[in-house]
């Protein structure tokens, strides 16, 4: 997955009007830019386990032992792997898939959301939350799905029982305005000690909530 844009908050209380946060936004730069998912009846066709990489790698001429072998088996790795204690997780390689299993957690009442920039910035700057703070969805009631390096599109796509979504207004020194899509997970208990959140943070696990921006071609799906 993209390096998550980990927040230095004490608290999601600090997601309010006048808070500065000095954040980067910029181009996705991975090697999966520009993608796009496959109709499903194609994606079904194509083998996507662990126990069938060679000919994954087959398919899309890619060398075993190379970069690009190591980030297909990697994801396919992430995408086996069992979930936290209370997350539901499924990795989607077509849009009709992430829209069923959304629809199968959340209802049909629900709609897609994500993190949108006027203008990407060349560096590291300083943003002041602007008015306009909202707490999207109920509890339990998000689905967020990470875009994942991969030949094609492909989504992990989790829900868990301790998730707030905001909708974040930001506004740049250089007057770059972005409406963010911020995360809150309050519940760390069950992470991996070792998870970039806690370096960044220099907490333990379960201590305090992490909030994190969406990256621009991450998607959040909220009930209505």
């Amino acid at each position: 997955m993209q390096a998550m844009v980990v927040l230095m908050l004490e608290s999601e209380k600090d997601l309010h009007h006048g808070t500065k946060l000095n954040l980067q936004f910029q181009e996705t730069t991975s090697n999966n830019n520009g993608t796009k998912f496959l109709p499903r009846e194609v994606a079904n066709s194509i083998p996507f386990s662990s126990n069938k990489l060679e000919n994954i790698l087959n398919k899309f001429s890619i060398k075993e032992g190379s970069k690009e072998a190591e980030i297909v088996k990697r994801t396919i790795s992430e995408c086996e792997a069992n979930g936290i204690k209370g997350e539901e997780k499924l990795c989607v390689t077509s849009l009709e898939s992430m829209v069923d299993f959304t629809i199968s957690k959340l209802g049909n009442n629900v709609e897609a959301i994500s993190t949108e920039v006027d203008k990407n910035s060349n560096g590291l700057q300083q943003y002041v939350i602007a008015k306009g703070v909202n707490k999207l969805g109920e509890k339990n009631k998000t689905i967020v799905c990470h875009k994942e390096n991969y030949p094609y599109t492909v989504f992990y796509c989790h829900k868990t029982d301790s998730t707030e979504v905001y909708s974040v207004p930001l506004e740049g020194v250089d007057g770059n305005m972005v409406k963010t899509i911020v995360v809150c997970h309050t519940d760390t208990s069950e992470w991996n000690p070792k998870h970039l959140a806690f370096q960044v943070l220099k907490v333990q696990p379960g201590t305090v909530p992490i909030c994190h921006i969406l990256p621009q071609d991450h998607v959040v799906w909220v009930s209505k």
